[in-house]
């Protein structure tokens, strides 16, 4: 934030930016680090593509594909389900472990 104000020509150091940031109630939302958590080079045995990537089906039941996702929200994690036969993610699945009660 200081940095950003000195660019814009303000002369301003930064416990004063401090100051103002908690005098007006605002604060740093820090990102986390990426952490790769899939390990590609084992010697376990991979599961045949049966499906061989074509995951259209003509009728409900004919082809089941499972993925998770989850995305951080202010209430906490959303977990979006898709379907086979409709591939629009559906929202209607959320889980608030972790988030605000």
């Amino acid at each position: 934030m200081t940095e950003e104000l000195k660019e814009i020509g303000f002369d301003i150091g930064h416990r004063r930016v401090g100051r103002l940031m908690r005098h007006n109630g605002i604060s740093m939302v820090g990102t986390r680090k990426h952490k790769v958590t899939t390990d590609r080079n084992h010697k376990f045995n991979i599961a045949p593509s049966l499906p061989d990537r074509n995951f259209t089906a003509d009728q409900p039941n004919q082809k089941w594909a499972a993925d998770i996702t989850y995305i951080w929200t202010r209430e906490g994690w959303l977990y979006p389900a898709v379907s086979g036969c409709n591939p629009r993610p559906a929202f209607a699945a959320c889980d608030r472990l972790g988030g605000h009660q």
